[in-house]
């Protein structure tokens, strides 16, 4: 399962402490960015894939300074940041020859 949750800036190091620090949810894949690049000025992103558990887990711990992205925005972030990653792969298995 994968959710973007959207956090405004003051609130982003509480959000990231939290996730972080939960025994469950940190287990779950976590990628933090900065929303600018994404068009979302002033929040940052929170992209988590896990099981039902966590995701629901961050959800919950997160549900007064975070919010659940809209599914066709989130699709579209999960998508660049799929192709962000496939490329950073091509990269380094360049370097490796």
């Amino acid at each position: 399962m994968e959710i973007v949750l959207k956090v405004k800036s003051e609130n982003y190091q509480k959000v990231r402490e939290i996730l972080l620090k939960d025994d469950i949810i940190s287990r779950a894949s976590i990628i933090f960015k900065d929303g600018n690049q994404f068009g979302f000025e002033n929040f940052y992103l929170i992209y988590i894939s896990g099981t039902d558990e966590q995701i629901k887990k961050a959800i919950d711990v997160t549900k007064d300074l975070a919010e659940k992205l809209e599914e066709e925005k989130e699709k579209d972030v999960i998508k660049k940041l799929k192709e962000e990653s496939e490329k950073a792969i091509e990269g380094f298995g360049s370097i490796l020859g």
